[in-house]
């Protein structure tokens, strides 16, 4: 009897232990199937292509608040030289409009679509995009560079879509062989060169920001990728010595090609010490910066914008910002973009996989350093770079490129494993 009592609980205690281990191999072939996908992304399980999930509402409230703002500074800026240069007052802004509505409605097209099937795009990318910028020496130059094709109705810039095909590329290559990013040629060497070609193509345009651009987003994602520091220093260090004895050889041909920086560096320190051309530029940048003040002159009352400041639609609208809006709206619009980039990362942490958190992480860098590098020029706490402020500056098929960009980060959100609001 004492027996027939205490086989009921023993039963019980051996059905939950059979259970258990009858539902342990079910665990342990998920987690191995899990694990196969981690290893081997390239050959993901049978995944849709459309992906409907919900994206991240703060990050896109940012993007469509810094569009919303950069359109009308826009509008304010390049009013007087529009008219001036097109007889239309609204010729830039229209322009800069239609592909902004464009941009919108691609990014909400991107987002729904699986990002994990860009990678099957990403050799693609790049090598177009090579050629491209290739086919810029093809056609005449702007302004001492010839770094644009002009097709007649359109004309772009290609190291605009080079950026995101390197983030691609890269991205995709970091991911599959996560395991060899600690080895020389796998996880240095070969970035460096497939960087090297970008630079080769980009330099001589010249285009030295675009080119110093892509070099940080490379760096940022070699590191956050795995690429060992040491062995950047054993390729850098050769590289360096080689660059300096090449840049001896052409020394004229490089006094030539880029007479450009050295002047801007000639007048960077002090360029209120001298009134030649070389200074003009950032001269008139201070002197909107200046008469701004903290509160601003007034939206729509820049003086510089009156065919004073050149580029003043492109590289230089952060200037007329700080003259209309004062030190409050220029501080208002970096921290914006700081809360961007912020967002980003955010995104890129909680990311599905290590590819969708490389290809967010390179993206947001590139809107982060780009930022970054504009409003340092317009304030002359860099030498001029030639490079423009994203949302702001004019140029239709950079914007329309750049809200593609931001469809991908919005689509590798609807994915996250979760996402803080």
């Amino acid at each position: 009897m004492a027996n027939n009592r205490m086989n009921p609980p023993n039963s019980r205690g051996q059905q939950r232990s059979a259970t258990s281990q009858a539902k342990a191999p079910s665990r342990n072939r998920l987690r191995s199937a899990e694990a196969a996908q981690f290893r081997n992304p390239v050959k993901s399980f049978h995944e849709p292509v459309i992906m409907l999930g919900r994206f991240d509402t703060p990050f896109l409230i940012l993007v469509l608040t810094l569009l919303g703002i950069g359109l009308v500074t826009l509008f304010s800026a390049s009013h007087a030289s529009s008219y001036y240069y097109m007889d239309n007052s609204y010729y830039y802004i229209l322009r800069q409009l239609l592909f902004a509505v464009a941009g919108v409605i691609a990014m909400l097209a991107v987002s729904l679509v699986n990002y994990r099937f860009l990678r099957n795009f990403c050799w693609l990318a790049y090598v177009v995009s090579l050629v491209l910028m290739a086919m810029c020496y093809l056609f005449p130059g702007q302004n001492g560079a010839q770094r644009w094709i002009n097709l007649g109705f359109l004309t772009f810039q290609p190291s605009e879509i080079a950026k995101f095909a390197v983030i691609l590329l890269f991205a995709h290559l970091m991911d599959r062989d996560r395991d060899k990013m600690g080895l020389m040629v796998e996880g240095t060497l070969r970035y460096l060169v497939l960087y090297g070609a970008v630079a080769v193509i980009l330099l001589p345009q010249p285009h030295l920001s675009g080119t110093l651009l892509i070099g940080i987003i490379v760096l940022v994602m070699m590191f956050l990728g795995g690429t060992k520091f040491s062995n950047l220093l054993k390729i850098g260090i050769p590289v360096l010595i080689l660059g300096l004895l090449a840049a001896f050889v052409l020394r004229d041909f490089i006094a030539e090609r880029f007479a450009h920086v050295v002047t801007r560096l000639t007048y960077w320190l002090d360029p209120f010490s001298t009134t030649d051309a070389g200074s003009y530029q950032t001269r008139q940048s201070l002197l909107a910066i200046g008469s701004g003040g903290l509160w601003g002159v007034g939206f729509g009352e820049s003086r510089q914008k009156h065919m004073y400041l050149p580029e003043v639609r492109n590289d230089f609208v952060f200037a007329i910002v700080c003259e209309e809006l004062g030190f409050i709206g220029a501080c208002i619009v970096i921290v914006l973009f700081a809360m961007l980039v912020w967002r980003g990362y955010v995104i890129a942490m909680n990311a599905k996989d290590r590819f969708g958190s490389l290809l967010v992480t390179g993206i947001t860098t590139q809107i982060g350093i780009q930022a970054f590098l504009n409003i340092a020029v317009v304030t002359n706490l860099i030498p001029n770079t030639g490079i423009s402020l994203p949302f702001f500056s004019y140029g239709g098929t950079a914007l329309l490129i750049m809200l593609g960009e931001i469809g991908v980060i919005l689509a590798v959100s609807r994915q996250a494993r979760h996402t803080k609001e």
